[in-house]
C-alpha cells in the first residue's frame, strides 16, 4: 500500500520508539555519541532487496544482518551471521549458521531464515540484487542452523557473490505480515544497529542494540549513525566544517586543503576499489561497431585527467582491475593510449567518416567530480570525430535507467571489486545484468570457465584470458580507480574500506 512521505515520516518515527531509540534526544537520560554522514547514493527503499548501491548494502548489513564480509585486513572472507562454511564438492557448499544469533525481537535466527532470504534476493518482484544469487541453483535446510547452497556449476569465488551482499531478514516475520509492513514497521534484523528513521532520498538513521555482542569487542563505535544525502562536494565540505556532520564522503581534491586548514578536522584517503569507466551498449548504434567503442578508448587522454582534475588522487586502469584486485596482470593487453589520430581512423574504418553523434550521461555528486570530469571528455571526444554531448540527469533517475538498460553511454563505477569474477559476470556475460548488455561467446565460455577452476593459478590465467577479450572488444573502457579521501572530524577515528562500506564497527568516537 503506497504512503505519503510524510505518514512514512511518522511511522518511523513512532517505529524509533519501539526499536529501542532513546526518548530523549536531549541527552538528559542517556549521552548518546552520534556520527553523522554526509553521503552520495540513494536511500530511497525500505525493501532491504530494491537497490543495488554499497551504501545501501552496508546499512542492511549491520542492521538486519549479513553472511559475512571481506577482511581487508586479513585479506580474506570472515563470517558474520554464519561463522564457518565448507565445500563438500565443486557444486556443493555448506554454511553453519552462528549459533545464538538473535533477531532484534529476540527470536533465533535460523538456517530457515537464510534459506528464505536467498529466495527473496532472487524472487522479490523489486529485488535489483538477482546477480548476487545467479551462480545458486537451490539453498535448503538442512536442519535449523546448516543451510546447503547447491550451485548451477562450479562456483569457486561463491563467497564474493553472497557475502556483503545477502541480507538476512526474518521468515516469520515475512509470513506473518507480508513484505510491504514487514519492511516498514518490522525491520527487525540481527545486526550490531536497529533502524530507526529513513526519510526517503533524505536521511537515514541506525542505532546500537546494546544487547548485541559485537559491542564488547568495539565499545567506542558510535550509539547512533545518521546517513545524510548530500550530493554536492562543497555541501559535504561546508557541513563537516560547520560540524553538521562528522564524516564526509569523496571530499574533492581541489577541496582539500579546506579541510586539512581546519583545526578541528582531517582527511584520510584509500584506494578504492572501485572501477570507473565509460559504458557502450552494443544493441544501440554507434555502439554496435566496436572499431566505434575502440575509438573512444583512443580519445580519451585519462593521464591529464588524472593529473589535472583529479591532482593524482587516482590510479589508471589499462584493463578491468588493477593492482591488488585478484587476478591483477600487468601485462594484460590490449592497452589503449591516448591517440586522437587513431581514433578517428578507426571512426573512418567503421562508416563515419564525417563523425558521429553521440550523447554522454553522467552523475552528477555521485562520484568525485563526475561532472568535472565528463565535461572534460567532452572536447576529447570531439577532437577524435566524435559530436558529443553531455546529459547530466538527476543520479535517482540515471540509475534506474541504467539498470534497466536505458542508456547507451555513460561514466559510472562499480564498486567493492575485490575478486572481480561477479563484477565481470554482471556486466559481460550474456544473460547477466542490462546495464551495458553485451554478449560475446568467447567471454561467456572464459567466465563460465574460470569460476569452476579451484585451483588459484589456473583461475588468474583465465579470468586474465576473459579481461583481455573485454578490454580487446570495448563495451566498457576502463579509466581508474579513484583514491579517495574523506573528511572527518578531528574526534572521530574511521579508516574507510576499498569497498565503501560504512560500518559503524570501524568508527571511533572519541
Amino acid at each position: 500500500m503506497k504512503r505519503s512521505r510524510l505518514k512514512n515520516v511518522v511511522v518511523m518515527a513512532a517505529l524509533a520508539t519501539v526499536l529501542g531509540a532513546p526518548s530523549n534526544r536531549s541527552g538528559a537520560a542517556q549521552t548518546e555519541t552520534r556520527v553523522s554522514i554526509g553521503v552520495t547514493e540513494t536511500m530511497d527503499t525500505f525493501n532491504p532487496y530494491g537497490d543495488s548501491v554499497a551504501l545501501m548494502y552496508s546499512v542492511w548489513c549491520q542492521v538486519l544482518g549479513c553472511l559475512g564480509t571481506y577482511d581487508f585486513d586479513q585479506g580474506q572472507y570472515v563470517g558474520l551471521v554464519v561463522e564457518k562454511w565448507e565445500v563438500k564438492d565443486p557444486n556443493t557448499w555448506l554454511f553453519h549458521v552462528r549459533k545464538g544469533s538473535k533477531f532484534h525481537d529476540g527470536t533465533p535466527v535460523t538456517a530457515h531464515d537464510i534459506v528464505h532470504s536467498m529466495g527473496r534476493t532472487r524472487n522479490d518482484p523489486q529485488s535489483k540484487q538477482r546477480q548476487n544469487i545467479s551462480a545458486v541453483a537451490r539453498e535448503r535446510a538442512l536442519n535449523d542452523y546448516t543451510v546447503q547452497v547447491t550451485t548451477k556449476l562450479p562456483t569457486a569465488p561463491l563467497l564474493d557473490y553472497l557475502f556483503d551482499r545477502i541480507i538476512v531478514t526474518s521468515k516469520a516475520i515475512y509470513d506473518k505480515y507480508g513484505p510491504d509492513v514487514a519492511d516498514r514497521q518490522y525491520p527487525f534484523g540481527a545486526g550490531p544497529y536497529k533502524f530507526r528513521e529513513l526519510m526517503p532520498g533524505h536521511r537515514l538513521v541506525i542505532g546500537k542494540d546494546r544487547s548485541h555482542p559485537m559491542w564488547k569487542q568495539y565499545p567506542q563505535a558510535p550509539d547512533e549513525i545518521v546517513f545524510r544525502n548530500m550530493r554536492e562536494p562543497e555541501q559535504r565540505v561546508t557541513a563537516l566544517l560547520n560540524n553538521e556532520i562528522q564524516i564526509a564522503q569523496f571530499v574533492p581534491p581541489h577541496l582539500r586543503q579546506r579541510v586539512e586548514q581546519s583545526p578541528r578536522h582531517k582527511i584520510v584517503k584509500f584506494h578504492s576499489a572501485e572501477i570507473m569507466f565509460l559504458a557502450m551498449m552494443p544493441k544501440v548504434k554507434p555502439w554496435d561497431n566496436k572499431l566505434v567503442r575502440q575509438a573512444v578508448a583512443y580519445a580519451i587522454d585519462r593521464d591529464t585527467i588524472m593529473k589535472t582534475i583529479l591532482r593524482g588522487e587516482a590510479s589508471r586502469l589499462d584493463g578491468p582491475i588493477g593492482e591488488g584486485q585478484y587476478g591483477f596482470d600487468a601485462s594484460l593487453q590490449p592497452k589503449y593510449t591516448y591517440n586522437p589520430e587513431k581514433a578517428r581512423e578507426l571512426l573512418k574504418q567503421a562508416g563515419y567518416p564525417n563523425g558521429v553523434d553521440v550523447e554522454l550521461q553522467t552523475p552528477v555528486g555521485r562520484y568525485t567530480l563526475d561532472k568535472q570530469i565528463s565535461e572534460a571528455m567532452i572536447p576529447m571526444l570531439n577532437a577524435a570525430g566524435f559530436r558529443a554531448k553531455l546529459l547530466t540527469p538527476e543520479w535517482a533517475t540515471l540509475w534506474a535507467n541504467v539498470q534497466v538498460g536505458k542508456v547507451p553511454f555513460y561514466y559510472l563505477g562499480r564498486g567493492g571489486v575485490v575478486d572481480p569474477s561477479l563484477a565481470l559476470s554482471q556486466y559481460f556475460e550474456t544473460g547477466g545484468s542490462p546495464r551495458i548488455g553485451f554478449s560475446n561467446p568467447k567471454v561467456d565460455e572464459l567466465l563460465s570457465q574460470e569460476r569452476q577452476t579451484f585451483d588459484a593459478a589456473k583461475r588468474k590465467k583465465i579470468l586474465a584470458q576473459a579481461m583481455s577479450v573485454i578490454t580487446e572488444e570495448a563495451p566498457a573502457h576502463f579509466l581508474w580507480r579513484h583514491q579517495l579521501l574523506f573528511g572527518l572530524a578531528k574526534n572521530v577515528d574511521y579508516r574507510p574500506l576499498p569497498s565503501e562500506r560504512i560500518f559503524g564497527w570501524n568508527m571511533k568516537v572519541r
